[in-house]
């Protein structure tokens, strides 16, 4: 394998459990990354702690100090390209990002979701799937373009709804699977396995299917 490390920016707005997977996986070389910064919106969140506990660069941009959503765009893409990232990851990122600013990253960056898109994009994705009667919920990964939630998938973990299931224990479960898929996703990457090309992603040269890969333990390498 190469020695080049892929250089890795996150994005972040709250307790970081995403962040720490991530960190975890580059820390027991099983990801051939390097996590150059951290950026949160919101100050005094877990998230930065973490990334001060394992001695990552952060920044924090608070969108309140601009005067429009593309003021504060602007100055995230400032900070990001100042740091040279091959990929950036939102991990619980939680606001909505201008057309400019996904095109200028679109291709290297990439997103996950609490729900199995494309259903429930947006917010509330637990409470929605049980309101909804499901029997199964999930997490998705997907790069990020102007459509919220709407880029193409690249991997999907599923959990079944059970009957004693609340919007709190449904998140516990999702969130499980959600630090299994994402660091496997940015491994793929990292190896360029996984490219975005045409609107489309690329597994090992091949086109995915539009509901991207399934995750089992088969894939989990």
């Amino acid at each position: 394998m190469s020695s080049f490390l892929t250089r890795v920016v996150v994005m972040i707005s709250g307790s970081g459990s995403n962040l720490q997977a991530l960190i975890d996986a580059q820390e027991s070389s099983e990801l051939p990354i390097k996590i150059v910064a951290v950026i949160s919106n919101k100050d005094n969140v877990k998230g930065l702690e973490r990334a001060a506990t394992h001695n990552i660069p952060a920044f924090v941009v608070s969108h309140k100090a601009f005067a429009s959503r593309e003021d504060f765009d602007a100055r995230i893409m400032e900070i990001i390209d100042a740091q040279g990232p091959d990929l950036v990851v939102l991990a619980g990122f939680m606001r909505i990002l201008t057309e400019d600013f996904t095109r200028h990253y679109e291709g290297r960056m990439l997103n996950i979701h609490p729900s199995l898109l494309p259903k429930y994009q947006g917010l509330h994705t637990h409470q929605r799937a049980l309101d909804a009667g499901d029997s199964e919920h999930g997490a998705s990964v997907h790069f990020v373009t102007a459509e919220l939630d709407g880029g193409p998938l690249v991997i999907q973990a599923k959990v079944d709804v059970e009957a004693n299931d609340d919007a709190t224990s449904l998140a516990a479960k999702v969130l499980k699977q959600e630090h299994l898929i994402y660091p496997l996703a940015v491994k793929w990457f990292a190896e360029g396995r996984l490219q975005y090309q045409h609107k489309q992603c690329l597994f090992d040269g091949e086109a995915l299917p539009e509901g991207g890969l399934c995750y089992s333990t088969k894939l989990h390498h």
